[in-house]
């Protein structure tokens, strides 16, 4: 697999990278429901239409519908994670509550295109199980006394968006990515399943850079119905040499593609609904989507996480009630990436949620000022399989999150 020489551009993203790589957004298994206050109060609903500078990170062709601005959120995300051996013990993750920055702005340069540049993040593969865990000799869930993996990813995208025609506009964006990833707490329990024992844990953090694309369409149709589609080509990352023993193919761990796609009807009286699917190929990458018994940690073939390919469905509307005051809500449903055959890895990464609920509004302070304020909650889910010391384990799993926001539009 070909992989990329570091850039300067790529070296900006690593150091705002130290900002989002702590924090997991486990919603559709480790990718974002959504990006920003305003797409996230929407169920990340919205690739038909534009709301502000970050809905390019939705789809880059909405640039073209939204006004020169420069808008900046942060959330706090709250996943509960637990893991439980069915009629023992168990134990409930550490560290509930993480930062995640967003940023974004958009310059109209004539009439018919526009320019923008976004950051954004995304996690999941976080967990940090306490050593005084029901597992001897050493307590944690597999033997080897504290035990987790932290998994970050941020993106810097640049985008071009023009109407090529009325009431219609494309948008393409280079994407560059900073991954950083740590896991501990896996010897002596998996050092025999692996290629590499002296580089499967407890080896600190590793950094992973790379490249891949975003392109976007949307379409005007009349009677106030638009049409939208994006697609992110899998993003290319250098391998985390210091877990060549853990991941498939000797460390790598690329980004999978997605498709979104969908429609909105704007009343042309204040509601705006937007409906779309979108879909997750976690079978792009080895090591988050081979079987966990399918060979040696470490090795081209070897053992993932088992994650399947994964639909998206969000439904969000947007209402004007006042001149200053928009108000929004939605709902989302994904399939749970993680079989019942997969759970004993998974306990590192219990990314099983599947419903979320979401609301927020915008605050129009001024004609060029606006808050952004949106909220979030997925229901408790869980799955039960085999477990690979003997009997059966559930991995379980509730979160909200909650986003305040500040746009200027200038």
């Amino acid at each position: 697999m070909n992989k990329i020489s570091i850039s300067t551009a790529v070296g900006v993203v690593a150091g705002l990278a130290v900002l989002a790589s702590s924090p997991v957004q486990a919603t559709e298994g480790y990718f974002s429901n959504g990006y920003g206050a305003v797409n996230k109060s929407m169920a990340g609903a919205g690739v038909a239409t534009g709301f502000d500078a970050m809905s390019q990170a939705t789809n880059p062709a909405a640039l073209t519908g939204v006004d020169s601005q420069f808008t900046v959120d942060l959330s706090v995300f709250s996943p509960h994670r637990s893991y439980q051996y069915i009629g023992g013990p168990g134990q409930d993750s550490d560290r509930n509550y993480f930062p995640i920055p967003g940023m974004a702005g958009a310059y109209k340069i004539d009439s018919a295109s526009a320019f923008g540049w976004a950051f954004y993040a995304n996690g999941g593969m976080n967990t940090t199980y306490p050593a005084a865990g029901p597992v001897p000799p050493s307590g944690g869930p597999f033997g080897g006394g504290k035990t987790g993996v932290d998994l970050g990813q941020a993106f810097l995208q640049f985008t071009y968006a023009r109407e090529i025609s009325s009431g219609v506009s494309v948008g393409i964006s280079p994407v560059l990515a900073a991954q950083r990833f740590k896991a501990y707490g896996l010897s002596p329990a998996f050092d025999g399943m692996s290629t590499d024992a002296a580089h499967l844990s407890n080896n600190g953090y590793d950094w992973s850079y790379g490249y891949g694309g975003k392109f976007g369409l949307q379409a005007d149709v009349g009677s106030g119905i638009s049409l939208g589609a994006s697609y992110q080509t899998k993003i290319f990352m250098t391998e985390f040499d210091k877990y060549a023993g853990l991941f498939a193919e000797q460390g790598d761990f690329d980004i999978p593609s997605t498709i979104q796609a969908g429609l909105a009807w704007d009343s042309g009286g204040g509601v705006i609904v937007a409906l779309d699917y979108k879909r997750i190929n976690y079978d792009d990458v080895a090591a988050v989507s081979n079987s966990g018994t399918s060979g040696p940690l470490g090795a081209d073939t070897g053992a993932g996480f088992g994650w399947e390919a994964i639909n998206a469905y969000k439904l969000g509307m947007q209402f004007e009630a006042t001149p200053d005051l928009l108000l929004r809500a939605g709902v989302s449903y994904n399939d749970n990436p993680i079989p019942d055959t997969e759970v004993s890895f998974n306990i590192l990464a219990p990314g099983v949620q599947k419903i979320h609920y979401t609301a927020g509004m915008t605050w129009k302070l001024d004609s060029s000022s606006a808050i952004n304020i949106g909220a979030m909650y997925s229901p408790t889910n869980s799955v039960i399989g085999p477990f690979m010391m003997g009997g059966d384990a559930e991995i379980e799993m509730y979160q909200w999150e909650a986003t305040v926001g500040w746009t200027w539009t200038f």
